[in-house]
C-alpha cells in the first residue's frame, strides 16, 4: 500500500455532529463481501483474522472501514487502521475550499440518447419478464488542466452538504472515492438497528412554492410509491427472521436533501442475535432494490445487459464496523471518483413499467448535481 493512502485523515466519515477519523498504517482487505452475512464466510474469517491482529498489537476494539462495490463479487476496499478515533464536527468551520484548475472537457457515460435506449429496453424487458424494477446508471467524467485537489472537493461538498453521510476512501488505484450519502443501509449498536432507504425523488426547486408543490406531487406520486415498496418489503424480508422485532411503517415519508426531496421509510429492529455484526446485516441487505432494482437477481442481469460500464464502488456501501459488531453503513451515491486530472461522477435512477426516458434522464441529471457543484461545474 502506497504511502500516500495510509496517511492520516486518508478515510474518514461522518454521522450527524461526529466523523470517524483514522490514522496509522492500514491492513488492507480485499476478500469479496459476496456472502458475507455468513459467519463461515471468507470475508468474515478475513475480518476475524485481522480483529485478532489489531488486538494482539493492543488495540482494544479495532474497527475496519471502507467500502463494498456494487457488485459483492468484485475486490472489497476495506482497511483496518492502526489508530481510529470520533471526533465532533465543527461545521461552522466547513467553508469551501477554493478554486480547481481549469475544467478542459466533460462526458456523459452514456450519453442522453444511449441512456433512453437503456431505459427503453428496460421497460420492454418488464413486459416480457418477471423484473418489476431496474436501477439504470450514469456517469460524468471531467478532465481538468492539472490535478485535481481532493481537499478542495470534500470542503466545498461540505459547505454545500452539510447534511448526510460525507465519506472519503482512498482506493487501491491510489484514487479517491468522496461523496455525500443520504441514504441510510444500516446502522447497528447492541442488538438494536435501523435502515432508512430512499426510492423516489423529484427535483428540489429554488421558489419556495414550487418546491412545496414537487414535494406534495411526490407524496402522491403512485409510480414513485410502488418504486419505493420493493425497497421496503426486500429489506423487511432479508431481515425480518433475523429479528424479535421489526418496524416497517406502512407509508414513506419525505425527507429532502439541497438538491432532492426523496420518499423514505426508518424501519427499526431489534436481533435475535446481538452478536451479528452491522457488516453482516449490510451484506444481508446489499444490494437493495434502491440500487439494483427487484427482483434482485434478475434485475442484476437486466443491467449487465444494459449497462455497458463499470460502476465500481458506485452504489456499493461504505462504512464502518467494529470488533464488538457496532458500525453504519451508508449507501455509496452522491460520490464520484478523483484520480490526477480526472474525476468520475455517478448518478442512478430506479427505472419501471410506468418510466419515461425523458424525465429519468433529468433525474441523473439533478442527481450528478451535488458533485458537480461541488466541483465547481455548471451542468
Amino acid at each position: 500500500m502506497d504511502q500516500a493512502v495510509l496517511e492520516s485523515g486518508a478515510f474518514s466519515f461522518t454521522s450527524g455532529d461526529r466523523e470517524l477519523i483514522v490514522s496509522g498504517a492500514m491492513q488492507r482487505i480485499e476478500t469479496p463481501a459476496a456472502g458475507g452475512e455468513d459467519p463461515g464466510s471468507a470475508l468474515q474469517k478475513a475480518l476475524a483474522q485481522a480483529f485478532e491482529r489489531a488486538r494482539q498489537a493492543g488495540q482494544e476494539n479495532p474497527v475496519i472501514v471502507g467500502a463494498v462495490p456494487f457488485d459483492p463479487r468484485e475486490a472489497s476496499c476495506l482497511y483496518l487502521p492502526e489508530q481510529s478515533q470520533w471526533r465532533t464536527r465543527d461545521m461552522t468551520r466547513e467553508v469551501a475550499g477554493g478554486n480547481l484548475p481549469e475544467l478542459l472537457e466533460q462526458q456523459d457515460i452514456p450519453g442522453e440518447l444511449a441512456f433512453k435506449r437503456s431505459v427503453e429496453q428496460a421497460i420492454v424487458n418488464f413486459r416480457h419478464s418477471d423484473v418489476r424494477k431496474a436501477v439504470l446508471s450514469t456517469q460524468r467524467e471531467l478532465v481538468f488542466a492539472d490535478t485535481v485537489d481532493v481537499d478542495t472537493i470534500a470542503r466545498n461538498l461540505r459547505a454545500q452538504n452539510p447534511n448526510g453521510y460525507h465519506f472519503r476512501v482512498p482506493m487501491a488505484d491510489g484514487g479517491t472515492l468522496l461523496g455525500v450519502s443520504p441514504e441510510l443501509l444500516v446502522r447497528k449498536e447492541g442488538a438494536s438497528f435501523v435502515s432508512n432507504p430512499l426510492a423516489g425523488s423529484v427535483k428540489r426547486m429554488a421558489d419556495p412554492e414550487a418546491d412545496q408543490r414537487n414535494a406534495e406531487w411526490l407524496a402522491a406520486s403512485e409510480k414513485d410509491h410502488y418504486e419505493h415498496a420493493f425497497v421496503t418489503s426486500d429489506i423487511a424480508a432479508r431481515v425480518g427472521e433475523q429479528c424479535l422485532q421489526l418496524n416497517v411503517p406502512a407509508r414513506p415519508s419525505l425527507i429532502s436533501t439541497p438538491a432532492l426531496w426523496h420518499l423514505s421509510t426508518r424501519i427499526e429492529g431489534t436481533l435475535i442475535d446481538p452478536g451479528v455484526s452491522a457488516l453482516q446485516l449490510a451484506c444481508r441487505m446489499h444490494p437493495t432494490p434502491a440500487v439494483c432494482g427487484y427482483p434482485t437477481e434478475l434485475a442484476r442481469r437486466l443491467i449487465r445487459f444494459v449497462e455497458h460500464h463499470e460502476r465500481g464502488l458506485f452504489t456499493g456501501m461504505v462504512g464502518w464496523c467494529d470488533a464488538a459488531g457496532n458500525g453504519e453503513w451508508v449507501v455509496t451515491i452522491r460520490c464520484g471518483t478523483i484520480k490526477g486530472k480526472r474525476v468520475r461522477l455517478f448518478a442512478g435512477a430506479g427505472i419501471v413499467e410506468a418510466s419515461q426516458p425523458e424525465i429519468e434522464w433529468a433525474e441523473v441529471q439533478t442527481k450528478l448535481r451535488t458533485m458537480l457543484r461541488a466541483c465547481g461545474v455548471s451542468q
